[in-house]
């Protein structure tokens, strides 16, 4: 499956909107910060890997998610 940018971005204005319930500068950030964490990791696992894959016994292909 590619990755979905529109995803990401929905995420990430979630992550903004829930940095303002802050009660401080800081706690903002912070909630700022684990929200954009969540979305990047999201994003990045929810991409699938195809490669080549060459070993002692032959040649194949290989296709897994990003974990």
């Amino acid at each position: 499956m590619p990755l979905i940018p529109p995803n990401l971005n929905k995420d990430i204005l979630k992550a903004l909107k829930d940095s303002k319930r802050g009660k401080s500068q800081a706690q903002s950030e912070a909630i700022l910060a684990k929200g954009l964490t969540r979305a990047i990791d999201k994003y990045i696992k929810s991409g699938v890997v195809n490669t080549a894959v060459a070993t002692t016994g032959g040649a194949g292909t290989g296709v897994g998610a990003i974990t």
